[in-house]
């Protein structure tokens, strides 16, 4: 039957053409983000209070920093960088020795244990603390605590394994996260603080073998989450991954640096900038104030 086959074929290019149409109005495809590193800066200083830093936060234009230890202290200052915009040194103008709510300095270990930090828009400082699981704010590093209302959750967090990271939104929301969680159903719990009250608007999706020690909400309005992986004499290894939120929504993982075992050190505290190229993401390192370990700043961009 010479007519059905070019009936046939006639139909095939008809589809062909169809299906050629459609791909050349569909919207292209996402370009995966272009990821460089920049470098390592290798930060000491001679005071016993120095180092086992859990937390970072860096003004906008990446010059200034402020850094918490999770021995309960605050140091900030300058960060001077090269021609290149690479850390060159930086320069502590003053540390302070975090307080409870009566004044009282806090001591390492139970009380002191400082994680997470978190600086809003009005300058004003936010911390969680493992041990005595809580949130403080502070309107002057050298002044009282003022208490955050604890979520009832906050019971269920496990020994050592709480409130790592801790970020704000541009509208002056807390987001926490646990470093552990016992319903493994669900995911890591991200907790919002809003208007006084608690509310629990979405989940991480859980990998058992990284844990989430730090985050900070981008110029962008992205949640960038960094976790961690320890390997006992392996070492150390870091992920960088980033999720577009919404008031009670958030989206996939997209994971922009996975590094491997022994690239850096026990790196625990992220902070999110613009530097006119891109989004910069500079972490920190915990050295748990032991000689084999080092405090490391570690930079990264992210070009769209």
């Amino acid at each position: 039957m010479p007519g059905a086959g070019r009936a046939l074929s006639g139909a095939a290019r008809a589809a062909a053409a169809a299906a050629l149409l459609l791909a050349a109005c569909a919207p292209p495809a996402a370009a995966a983000p272009v990821v460089d590193y920049l470098g390592t800066h290798v930060w000491a200083e001679a005071d016993e209070d120095f180092g086992g830093f859990s937390g970072l936060e860096l003004t906008a234009d990446g010059s200034g920093f402020t850094a918490l230890s999770d021995r309960g202290t605050l140091r900030w200052g300058s960060i001077h960088r090269d021609r290149q915009g690479r850390i060159a040194e930086l320069t502590t103008a003053g540390h302070a020795r975090l307080q409870d709510s009566s004044g009282t300095p806090l001591k390492p270990g139970y009380l002191g244990d400082a994680e997470g930090l978190a600086i809003d828009a009005q300058g004003r400082i936010f911390v969680s603390f493992e041990g005595l699981d809580r949130i403080a704010r502070y309107d002057d590093p050298d002044g009282p605590a003022t208490r955050i209302l604890k979520a009832g959750w906050f019971s269920r967090l496990r020994r050592n394994q709480a409130l790592e990271a801790l970020a704000v939104t541009a509208a002056g929301d807390l987001l926490t996260i646990p470093e552990s969680w016992p319903d493994e159903g669900k995911g890591f719990p991200v907790w919002r603080f809003r208007d006084g009250g608690w509310t629990n608007p979405f989940h991480l999706p859980r990998d058992d073998a990284w844990a989430p020690v730090g985050a900070d909400v981008g110029p962008d309005g992205r949640l960038y989450v960094l976790e961690r992986q320890f390997r006992g004499l392996r070492g150390f290894q870091s992920r960088v991954r980033r999720y577009e939120f919404g008031e009670d929504h958030i989206g996939p993982p997209e994971t922009l640096i996975e590094t491997s075992l022994l690239q850096f050190d026990n790196l625990e505290g992220i902070a999110v900038w613009e530097d006119g190229q891109g989004i910069r993401i500079t972490m920190i390192s915990d050295d748990n104030f032991l000689f084999l370990q080092r405090t490391e700043l570690v930079e990264y961009r992210i070009r769209d």
